[in-house]
């Protein structure tokens, strides 16, 4: 075999991934729950699976799964509703251990880091040293914990795949492109279900058949991704692991150019706010646990009122718990200088983990909005509540178009 190195320079990079976190968590709660199929999601029958154990995906269930049909496959399955404070916690946990061990990491979701260990062969080697933190990682949390260590973030994070569950994969410098040969393009990060069934329709199922196809050719298919995914066949990918840092809140205020009693537009334009924080921490994959609503008067006296949440970023629970929030500390019943909202106690997690209550239908209608405000601009559209009178402010938000309505019959 030849070996050829694929990258401008010698990293290593090391992809963590807890296997099946959800449910690793739940069964160290409840140690009955070992080895039976447990399915973590809504409830309800149109609720979806946010988890599911391994002995659940035996019946074919797998995450994002409508829970009915998951209940149909697997009729002898444990349902729980899922606990986000438990599971912030035990990310927390992990995340402390790899912080005293690892020169530069990156937690990528609740359950998902990157480390840098370039250089680190000279001193350590980076497979042993790697082992040796898993092994430590699943000694302090109890949980399981799989890892891919290659030369950059998209071989890592392959092999981590590979290597589940609760296994470790290495591919060594060169090798990265005779290892992704061979796999489905379904494994390679960033291919969806849409991108996937049109690779399947031209015949591409494997990464060495799409490794063969000409760049060109993929551009004219797929655009600016046509190159990305070429790149990826390749074992290509120069991406940095960036340095862990916490914002630890994001908020919004607004002040009026007049003190005003308008009560139907102050809470109109509150409800804004709420839906570009909501998408704020949606589009960087963060969760919050604190909400606080802020008023002054016209007097300047200022007053704050918050509330302790379950980890979440679901725009309609923030709305009701914003006007909540208001109502209570709108007492005075004076002219109103400034509004505020901010949201904070924030975790890194992707938004499904939030989705234990909801159904595929209102999943689905919130990923369409948020596929609208990333390619046109977050104040694209807005929820219906939130398009009252506009106060003299900044400028306010558009009505939903044609061009918008188009986006929404399509999938993000």
């Amino acid at each position: 075999m030849t070996i050829k190195a694929t990258q401008l320079f010698d990293r290593s990079v090391l992809h963590l991934d807890l296997d099946s976190f959800f449910v690793s968590v739940e069964c160290l709660k409840n140690t009955s729950f070992a080895g039976k199929p447990l399915l973590i999601g809504g409830s309800s029958n149109r609720g979806v699976v946010a988890s599911c154990s391994y002995e659940a995906r035996k019946y074919g269930v797998h995450s994002a799964m409508p829970m009915k049909i998951a209940k149909r496959l697997c009729p002898h399955a444990i349902v729980l509703k899922g606990d986000l404070d438990s599971y912030s916690y035990y990310s927390g946990l992990v995340t402390e251990v790899i912080a005293e061990q690892a020169p530069i990491f990156e937690k990528a979701s609740v359950d998902e880091f990157y480390l840098d260990l370039s250089g680190m062969d000279k001193y350590f080697g980076c497979q042993q040293w790697s082992s040796a933190l898993r092994t430590r990682i699943m000694k302090e949390t109890g949980l399981p914990i799989s890892f891919g260590l290659s030369v950059n973030k998209l071989v890592a994070k392959v092999g981590t795949g590979e290597g589940k569950p609760n296994g470790e994969k290495t591919v060594p410098v060169g090798y990265e492109k005779d290892f992704l040969a061979p796999l489905s393009t379904r494994k390679i990060p960033g291919v969806g279900k849409e991108v996937y069934k049109k690779l399947c329709f031209m015949g591409v199922k494997k990464v060495e058949t799409l490794g063969a196809i000409p760049v060109r050719l993929l551009e004219r298919e797929f655009g600016k991704l046509g190159r990305d995914l070429w790149n990826k066949s390749q074992g290509i990918d120069h991406s940095p692991v960036i340095p862990y840092t916490e914002k630890k809140s994001i908020s919004k205020e607004r002040t009026f150019t007049e003190d005003t009693l308008d009560l139907d537009s102050i809470k109109s334009l509150m409800m804004r706010m709420v839906e570009e924080l909501a998408f704020e921490l949606r589009a960087s994959e963060k969760l919050c646990s604190c909400i606080t609503v802020k008023i002054r008067y016209a007097d300047f006296n200022t007053y704050t009122r918050q509330k302790k949440v379950s980890y979440t970023a679901n725009d309609q629970f923030l709305i009701a718990t914003v006007k909540e929030l208001f109502d209570n500390l709108y007492e005075r019943r004076q002219l109103i200088r400034l509004v505020g909202v901010r949201f904070s106690g924030l975790v890194r997690g992707k938004y499904q983990i939030s989705l234990f209550d909801e159904s595929e239908k209102e999943i689905d209608l919130l990923q369409s909005l948020d596929h609208i405000r990333r390619k046109y601009g977050s104040e694209a559209i807005k929820l219906a509540h939130s398009m009252g009178r506009t106060l003299n402010i900044s400028r306010s938000g558009s009505l939903l178009g044609a061009k918008y309505a188009k986006e929404l019959n399509t999938t993000p």
